[in-house]
């Protein structure tokens, strides 16, 4: 049975030295056998990239999934440093904020693909365009971590087959029946069961992840959606056991610490690219839901911290 990861502490991390966004990287992997989909290893991928942006806070717009086989180390996402070890699964989403440990420390199957890749079946729409789920989950050597070293070694066996025979439809296939099993898993009970939300949940949060820094009002997003607030809101408290108002804040108060934090965007600057039209106002907001101002939250994060693991 796989134990998702519950983190102790925060993460403090030193801010790159820019006023701008987060760096992050699009997908164009130099040995990509088919567009939107590769498959390698932490080792080789740490061996491309040499100038050390890994190891430094960035974001992707693509989905990475890596089991870990060998070695132990870290693996810092949003706040969070989890901790791998062999049977360590992490899964980071497009858009979220992470950082490598160091090279050489541990290795496993490191696969990326970008969020139009998966075949669209019923199962795998949902996971494949989610914007957050579970991070971190450890399967321990029982029959989930099987089955999942199995399924990455299907898929680099095709990827791997001599160029032109490589099939795009096969990967898919697999693709799938990966992230299906995936799915099964245990969900974290601090999460919720997003899949309880169903399809008016998952067309929420895709729309969220596209509009929180235009607009923090449930009535556009039932509006755009074409369902009512309160359809809205038992969706949510069905996913998250929280109501539609509550995840969309909670999306923006992300978004702010990870620029905070960061970058060295001035405050006012963040506030207007979150949709705020006068820094007090996300002063505010940013206070109410993380509990501190956002200066302190800032300062909180300059200097380089280590985090308790997640265990």
């Amino acid at each position: 049975m796989s134990e998702v990861c519950v983190p102790t502490r925060e993460v403090t991390d030193t801010p790159l030295p820019s006023d701008g966004p987060i760096p992050g990287f699009g997908f164009n992997p130099p040995f990509a056998p088919v567009p939107g989909f590769e498959i390698t290893d932490l080792a080789a991928l740490h061996a491309r990239m040499t100038d050390g942006s890994l190891e430094r806070i960035h974001r992707v717009d693509f989905h990475t999934i890596t089991l870990i086989t060998g070695g132990s180390g870290e693996h810092a996402v949003d706040f969070v440093s989890h901790p791998c070890r062999p049977g360590t699964l992490l899964w980071i989403r497009p858009g979220q904020v992470q950082r490598f440990g160091h090279p050489g420390v541990m290795n496993g199957p490191h696969l990326m693909f970008t969020p139009s890749f998966p075949a669209h079946l019923p199962g795998t729409d949902r996971p494949a365009h989610e914007w957050y789920g579970p991070v971190c989950r450890q399967l321990g050597t029982g029959r989930d971590h099987a089955t999942l070293a199995t399924l990455l070694d299907q898929l680099r066996a095709e990827s791997t087959r001599p160029p032109g025979s490589v099939s795009p439809q096969i990967l898919q296939l697999q693709l799938a029946t990966l992230l299906l099993h995936i799915d099964r898993l245990p969900q974290d009970g601090e999460t919720g069961d997003r899949r309880a939300g169903g399809e008016i949940y998952t067309r929420f949060r895709a729309e969220l992840e596209r509009s929180y820094a235009t607009t923090r009002r449930a009535e556009d997003y039932a509006r755009h959606l074409g369902y009512t607030v309160k359809t809205l809101t038992r969706a949510c408290l069905a996913a998250t056991g929280q109501p539609v108002k509550q995840v969309i804040d909670a999306r923006v108060a992300l978004e702010a610490q990870r620029l905070l934090a960061h970058t060295d965007a001035p405050v006012a600057l963040i506030a207007r690219r979150l949709g705020f039209s006068e820094p007090t106002n996300f002063g505010k907001f940013f206070t109410r839901h993380v509990g501190a101002a956002p200066g302190d939250f800032r300062r909180g994060h300059r200097g380089p911290g280590t985090a308790a693991t997640a265990s």
